[in-house]
């Protein structure tokens, strides 16, 4: 097998794997949520910060220029790629997938048993199980639906790999990745918690505004026991919640209001609500700036975040996913040579004006070794020779 592209034949004496942690972080997070599903339905489908910042990264993955070798397999290889297998766009599925799980799971699907490479699909990588040798190396993959289970092979007996797993670095783990999720389990429940909080003192007259307080007149004097209940009653029909915000009060005797105002501890709650917005952006490696976050000044202007983006977020990750894609396409024959093209991408367009310029102006430089630098291909002459 020639899986994550090593041939057994070719190393017989392999180190045994082993999947020594879960991909979820292990055990002692509290009231953190254990399972993948629960972590997902709380950032993604609850969490406006997190869905937010991730569909920044994959739609950008998605959405990149790419450009391929000039080959059959090249042309091909791109087609694969832009087609919609299943309604899901590939790449940006992918990413999404290696964002939140930290691993992704390409099934390479043929017209026939014998025929040509025709669709590439994205499995759910929940559902993956990889199955191991003696050794603890990936000979397949169980993909659970339901009750049912799937048997998927990594390769098939010509040597073509049937699933591309792509995974992100997990130093505890040997066969599962590690996505950026689980890093940002904790940041999603404090902003969740917090989200809560304030819903709850919406409920209750968006906020402890000020304090009824009775005045006995005689010393050991108090309300008695209906007069606590039809004064409770009434502020909760008539002043407690939204709709009843601002109304005037018509205090009887004995009673006065006492105003408050947001104490410091509110004061902080407020601001560890923000910062728990910021590590969520950080986990996932998008700039606060870009994700709307107000009071960052870390970047000098949107600009410089967006490249900070593309240079450290985007283009690596989009680097993993199609270098794994080329690989496990060079086994069907088709030396794709997918990769971004960073003179369309409009957030890196000042680097390469600076580059040009610097090129340019490099006088000890001819003309096939500057277009060289800038990788552009050679002119040739009428006949075919390099000029």
């Amino acid at each position: 097998m020639n899986l994550f592209g090593i041939k057994s034949r070719r190393t017989p004496a392999r180190a045994v794997l082993a999947r020594t942690a879960s991909w979820i972080g292990g055990a002692g997070v509290g009231a953190l949520p254990r399972s993948w599903e629960e972590q997902v339905r709380a950032a993604y489908c609850a969490n406006p910060v997190a869905q937010r910042v991730c569909r920044i990264v994959a739609e950008a993955v998605g959405g990149a220029p790419l450009v391929a070798d000039d080959t059959p397999g090249g042309a091909a290889a791109l087609a694969l790629i832009g087609a919609q297998s299943g309604g899901q766009a590939l790449l940006a599925t992918v990413a999404t997938q290696m964002l939140l799980h930290g691993n992704a799971y390409i099934q390479l699907i043929a017209s026939d048993e014998s025929g040509p490479l025709s669709e590439l699909f994205a499995l759910r990588p929940e559902r993956v199980v990889v199955e191991t040798d003696g050794r603890g190396w990936p000979l397949a993959f169980a993909y659970r639906a339901g009750s049912q289970t799937i048997r998927l092979p990594a390769e098939d007996g010509r040597g073509r790999v049937l699933v591309a797993h792509v995974k992100a670095v997990h130093p505890l783990d040997d066969h599962y990745g590690l996505g950026n999720l689980s890093a940002a389990a904790r940041a999603v429940a404090v902003h969740n918690a917090a989200a809560v909080w304030n819903q709850a003192l919406l409920d209750n007259a968006a906020r402890p505004s000020g304090a009824l307080v009775y005045d006995p007149g005689e010393r050991g004097a108090a309300l008695s026991p209906e007069q606590f209940d039809r004064l409770k009653a009434e502020m909760e029909a008539q002043f407690q919640g939204s709709a009843n915000a601002g109304r005037p009060m018509l205090l009887e005797g004995g009673l006065s209001w006492q105003a408050m105002s947001l104490s410091p501890a509110d004061m902080d709650f407020i601001a560890l609500k923000d910062s728990a917005a910021r590590d969520i952006a950080l986990a996932f490696g998008v700039p606060p700036m870009l994700a709307g976050l107000s009071g960052d000044a870390t970047y000098a202007n949107y600009r410089e975040a967006s490249r900070a983006l593309w240079r450290l977020t985007v283009l690596p990750l989009a680097g993993t996913i199609l270098g794994a894609i080329n690989q496990a396409l060079a086994s069907w024959g088709m030396d794709a040579g997918l990769r971004v093209d960073p003179d369309r991408v409009t957030a890196l367009s000042e680097d390469r004006e600076r580059l040009w310029a610097r090129v340019s102006a490099a006088d000890f430089l001819n003309d096939a070794e500057k277009r060289a630098m800038l990788g552009l291909s050679a002119v040739t002459d009428d006949r075919g020779a390099a000029a």
